[in-house]
């Protein structure tokens, strides 16, 4: 069994690095284990709002992948896994920024899968996000992931972090939204709400525009918790609007979770969200 925390030096990881599929060739394994560890990860990743069949599935994937690193459903589970370990589960610091590091190496991995990627970065004169014309609808999924984790990771690594992966994150994110504008409930139009809040006034803050880019998202999926929770917990704290951000809080909290019932894991873990941000209100407002 691939160990399920892979040793990566969080101290060094830059996150700049090398786009490979796993140099070593498959492991030849029988049919019918690949076959028992692909249910097995599918009933415990079916079951992922619980942290320990999360890292159950994990397990089964990360040794799924080395049976067969071409294939692009068992990476993608794994960046989107390790992602949710750290955003719906890991509370402290550290925890989280190993889970999201861990989502970002294998995000690397799903995306060297596009060989056209790899080979304009391997030209030398490219960086990742310019080289991101490249994907392709096939790389939505582990594309988006990614550039999750990345955003998640560089914004509690601090400004400086922030600011020198920003140009990929965007470049990442701006690609699905040309490729899939709905992905993930209108995962890129939430994403620039977000990133027009977030960002400090100097690198170009634009609160109507956020606001714009919140409204798209809920127009077309009302029901995905996690936009309410970014515009309460974004755009409402830096607007200092104390009603919506009670307003959409409140209304996450009182939501029915299985509205979307293949995302009802994610939309518990945004219900301990706005519960820590309700909690966290008269910190994040004056007086």
């Amino acid at each position: 069994m691939i160990p399920l925390l892979l040793a990566f030096d969080l101290a060094c990881a830059k996150h700049g690095g090398t786009y490979e599929v796993a140099a070593a060739a498959a492991q030849p394994v029988a049919s019918e284990t690949v076959s028992t560890l692909r249910a097995e990860a599918e009933a415990a990743w079916n079951e992922r709002g619980d942290k320990a069949q999360l890292q159950v599935a994990l397990q089964r994937y990360e040794a799924l992948y080395a049976t067969n690193p071409q294939d692009r459903d068992v990476a993608l589970h794994l960046v989107r896994g390790w992602y949710f370990l750290g955003d719906g589960h890991e509370t402290d610091k550290a925890a989280k920024l190993a889970a999201w590091n861990t989502s970002i190496e294998w995000g690397k991995k799903c995306l060297a899968l596009n060989t056209e990627f790899t080979a304009l970065l391997a030209k030398g004169d490219e960086t990742e996000a310019t080289a991101a014309r490249a994907f392709q609808s096939t790389d939505v999924p582990c594309l988006y992931w990614t550039s999750s984790a990345l955003g998640k990771w560089a914004k509690l690594s601090g400004i400086a972090v922030t600011l020198k992966h920003l140009p990929t994150v965007k470049a990442y994110m701006t690609r699905v939204g040309e490729l899939e504008p709905t992905y993930y409930y209108s995962g890129p139009d939430r994403y620039w709400g977000a990133y027009y809040s977030a960002i400090p006034s100097f690198a170009g803050q634009d609160l109507g525009k956020s606001k714009e880019y919140f409204d798209k998202a809920l127009s077309t999926y009302p029901d995905f918790l996690g936009t309410h929770v970014l515009l309460g917990g974004e755009w409402a704290t830096k607007k200092q609007d104390k009603e919506t951000f009670e307003k959409e809080l409140n209304w996450v909290l009182q939501a029915p979770v299985d509205r979307l019932p293949e995302v009802k894991p994610e939309m518990e873990a945004e219900q301990r969200k706005a519960r820590a941000l309700l909690d966290s209100e008269a910190d994040l407002f004056g007086k």
